[in-house]
C-alpha cells in the first residue's frame, strides 16, 4: 500500500472521531522508535486534534457507563480509537502518555515545521495554540505523503504585543522560559481556581493566533482539570 493511500485511507477512518493526520516523519536506518517487533520505523505518521474537533467524539465516549470513573479518560479514548486501527495497518501505536517517551514535539516540528511558542506548546501559523498530538503510528516502510514540510512561518516572530507574556498574573510565561512551579502554586490559590482553571490559562488564551479554533469553555474546564492539582 502506498504511502498516500495509507494517508488516505487512515483519515477515513480518523475523521469521524476528529482525529486528523498531522504529517509524516521519515527515518534513516536504525534511526526511527522501535516497532513491535524490535526494529526500527522507517517513518511515522503523527495523528492530532485541530481545534476542538475531539471534544464531542471523546465526550459521547466518555459518558457511556463502562468509561465512568477513568483516572486519564483523553489518554484512555486516544488508545481505544488509534490502537484497533493501527492494527488494521499492521502498525505500532505510539501515545504521548506512555513510555518508553517518543519526541512527540520533535516529530511536529519535522513533520510540520513549526516551532515553540513562550508557553512550550507548538504554535502553529493557523491554529495557534490550538491543536495537539494523540498518538502516532509507526511503520517499517518510508512513507511518502506529498510534499515534505518546510519550516513554517513563526507567528511569534511577527506578534509585536506579546500578550501571552503579560497576560499571566504571576508572571509564569517569560520570553526565556516557563515557570512550571510558579504556575501550579498560582492554579491552587483562591484566584487560580476562579480564574485559569476555570477558563483555561489566561496567557494561552491571550494569543491572537488561531481564535477561531479556541477550544469550547467544557474543553478548556478538562484539559486544566486534568492537571490533578
Amino acid at each position: 500500500m502506498s504511502g498516500p493511500t495509507i494517508v488516505r485511507k487512515l483519515r477515513a477512518a480518523l475523521g469521524v472521531h476528529g482525529v486528523f493526520v498531522r504529517g509524516v516523519v521519515c527515518f534513516d536506518e536504525g534511526e526511527g522508535p522501535l516497532l513491535h517487533d524490535g526494529t526500527p520505523a522507517r517513518s511515522v505518521i503523527l495523528l492530532g486534534n485541530i481545534g476542538g474537533s475531539i471534544w464531542q467524539p471523546f465526550s459521547r465516549w466518555r459518558q457511556l457507563p463502562e468509561n465512568a470513573g477513568r483516572r486519564d479518560p483523553l489518554d484512555d479514548w486516544s488508545k481505544a480509537i488509534i490502537q484497533p486501527i493501527a492494527a488494521t495497518f499492521s502498525a505500532t501505536a505510539y501515545f504521548p502518555s506512555d513510555p518508553p517517551w517518543q519526541p512527540f514535539q520533535r516529530w511536529a516540528m519535522q513533520a510540520e515545521g513549526l516551532k515553540a511558542s513562550p508557553l512550550g506548546i507548538l504554535i502553529h501559523p493557523e491554529y495557534g495554540l490550538w491543536h495537539g498530538y494523540r498518538g502516532a503510528l509507526g511503520f517499517a516502510d518510508a512513507i511518502g505523503a506529498g510534499e515534505p514540510a518546510g519550516v513554517a512561518a513563526h507567528p511569534c516572530d511577527h506578534c509585536a504585543e506579546k500578550p501571552c507574556l503579560t497576560a499571566c498574573p504571576v508572571e509564569a510565561v517569560t520570553s526565556v522560559g516557563f515557570d512550571v512551579a510558579g504556575c501550579r502554586s498560582h492554579l491552587r490559590t483562591d484566584a487560580g481556581q476562579a480564574g485559569c482553571m476555570i477558563g483555561g490559562c489566561l496567557a494561552r488564551n491571550a494569543c491572537p493566533v488561531g481564535g477561531s479554533y479556541r477550544y469550547s469553555p467544557a474543553q478548556l474546564a478538562f484539559h486544566m482539570a486534568a492537571l490533578h492539582l
